[in-house]
């Protein structure tokens, strides 16, 4: 799979393309070389790739807490994107991809970056999609608790819908 991710980085005009095996080594090359873009899987062994974006988020070693991270996997359930996006990534990859579902995920984080939160226990890209949602007031935040909740519950299928929409204008 890296050496995959890596040739399509190559044909996307990608250079100095830096490979770890796991997440130990690759925060140590992360601290070192201040890469532009992180690409991590999250099962990996001894340190997985849930444990390097909460390294890269918080660690007083990160150089650069802000980098855009891709966290790939081969789990879809509504739990595991919930948990990546609440561990600080940015953008979620579905494997098995293909180079148009990886070219998406870095033109995602390229033409809409995200604001970054620093709440209590979190911090990372603001886990809240930008997306029309009609709301009474001059400030979401005024909105009643039921109303935030129905919000919440339907993040992770905008999500989707706009990766699907995104994937149909290419």
């Amino acid at each position: 799979m890296r050496a995959l991710t890596a040739s399509l980085l190559k044909i996307f005009g990608f250079r100095d393309i830096l490979l770890a095996e796991n997440g130990e080594e690759a925060f140590s090359l992360f601290k070192k070389d201040k890469p532009d873009l992180v690409i991590t899987d999250w099962f990996m062994e001894p340190v997985d790739g849930m444990e390097l974006i909460r390294k890269i988020r918080q660690s007083p070693e990160s150089p650069d807490p802000y980098v855009p991270i891709i966290l790939m996997t081969g789990f879809s359930g509504r739990a595991h994107i919930e948990e990546g996006r609440d561990s600080g990534m940015t953008e979620f990859l579905l494997k098995p991809f293909n180079a148009r579902d990886l070219y998406s995920r870095i033109a995602q984080i390229i033409e809409k970056p995200r604001q970054f939160v620093d709440i209590n226990d979190f911090f990372g890209p603001d886990r809240r999609r930008r997306r029309n949602v009609p709301h009474k007031g001059t400030d979401r935040r005024a909105l009643p608790d039921r109303v935030e909740a129905e919000f919440e519950s339907i993040e992770v299928d905008q999500i989707i819908r706009d990766i699907k929409d995104t994937l149909k204008k290419m």
